[in-house]
């Protein structure tokens, strides 16, 4: 029962709330906290939203542009600008220019029966390397995608993550430094390539019959390696279903650790939801957009540990693509871009109309009506 103070609230059972009423007692930290856990938390009430929004700093640049991505996840930074996939192909800007790399040929998917619930429509995405060397396009809530070598304009890789609910979750894959990814191999398992060569690196048996001790019971979501690229989170579920944000020890997977993808870290319990906007606030912290552990989630953010999963802070607000920088949040708002500071659980700012749909290092970038915008944070 939200108590209409920042995102505080009281624990009541049902009986309780329903009452006109209800009487409140103090309890310990322990036995609040051990009720919480159990409990499968409903909000009624609402929250504070704190707007405390003043001017932001940055630079803008804006320039023609005729470049039209096939959706909002089809532009990603490159090294002196970005590159966007276009029904021509890969398409490379600059600050004065733009340019037809090649074309591409989009992996194309088999007619397979799908579940009705939750109406995800596959959709091609966009992700590149930090050198800007490789490509690799993916299709959502599908089952297959490429990896391009851009210099030497060649196929490294056809990606395969067989067939297993995939309309739930977006085709996990990351490009984790300039020579390797990571990639769905199966609806519930992970591997590494090295990029220049498609060389399988994390051989391993994962099925439940022949490692039953690695086996695991989960659908792979979206991945977002940590700012070092020590570890990986993933949005996926487990039945029946419940979503479970889950952190891998990439640097422990790469050291020879085999199973570490098979024993991540169990972030939070998020009843029926998954596929929500997720982000690293800083190397240690996570910030999961949407508040609660029922449906529907409370719009706001809650900030987790990434080694225990405790919760360290929430703050209600933000509902949109989200991203992280300098230790505060950019949210991509219908009304435009909004900046969040988790420290004082507050909005501080509102680039109103601005509408990035990619992001590098402070850099955001909004491509459409034939122009580019570029904002640039001011550290």
């Amino acid at each position: 029962m939200l108590t209409g103070i920042k995102t505080d609230f009281d624990l009541l059972c049902r009986e309780c709330a329903d009452a006109a009423a209800p009487e409140l007692f103090d309890a310990c930290v322990g036995c609040f906290d051990r009720a919480e856990e159990l409990a499968h938390l409903g909000w009624r009430g609402s929250p504070e939203v704190l707007l405390r929004d003043r001017e932001l700093d940055g630079t803008w640049a804006t320039r023609p542009c005729p470049v039209r991505p096939l959706n909002d996840r089809c532009l990603a930074p490159v090294p002196g600008g970005w590159l966007a996939l276009t029904e021509a192909g890969f398409v490379r800007i600059d600050d004065e220019y733009q340019w037809l790399l090649g074309p591409v040929v989009l992996p194309e998917e088999r007619d397979v029966e799908q579940n009705e619930q939750p109406d995800r429509p596959r959709a091609p995405v966009l992700h590149v390397s930090d050198d800007g060397r490789f490509a690799a396009i993916v299709l959502d809530y599908g089952q297959y995608g490429t990896v391009v070598d851009l210099a030497e304009w060649v196929t490294v890789l056809a990606l395969d993550r067989d067939w297993n609910d995939n309309e739930f979750t977006r085709f996990p894959f990351a490009f984790l430094d300039g020579d390797k990814f990571v990639a769905a191999t199966d609806s519930n398992r992970l591997d590494v390539f090295d990029a220049a060569t498609g060389r399988l690196l994390t051989e391993r048996p994962t099925t439940r019959e022949d490692n039953p001790e690695h086996y695991l019971d989960y659908y792979l979501g979206a991945l977002l390696p940590s700012p070092s690229g020590r570890a990986l989170l993933t949005d996926g579920w487990a039945w029946h279903p419940v979503g479970i944000p889950l952190v891998i020890d990439c640097a422990a997977w790469l050291a020879g650790d085999r199973h570490a993808p098979e024993h991540g870290r169990h972030l939070a319990d998020r009843g029926n939801a998954w596929d929500t906007p997720i982000a690293w606030l800083d190397e240690n912290t996570v910030a999961l957009q949407g508040m609660g552990s029922d449906s529907p989630l409370l719009d706001g953010v809650e900030l987790r540990e990434a080694a225990t999963g405790h919760l360290t802070g929430s703050f209600a607000g933000p509902s949109g693509r989200m991203w992280a920088h300098h230790g505060l949040l950019h949210v991509a708002a219908e009304a435009g871009l909004e900046v969040w500071d988790p420290a004082e659980g507050a909005r501080i700012g509102l680039l109103e109309g601005f509408a990035p749909i990619a992001h590098r290092d402070g850099v955001f970038a909004e491509l459409r009506n034939d122009q580019l915008r570029i904002w640039t944070t001011p550290r």
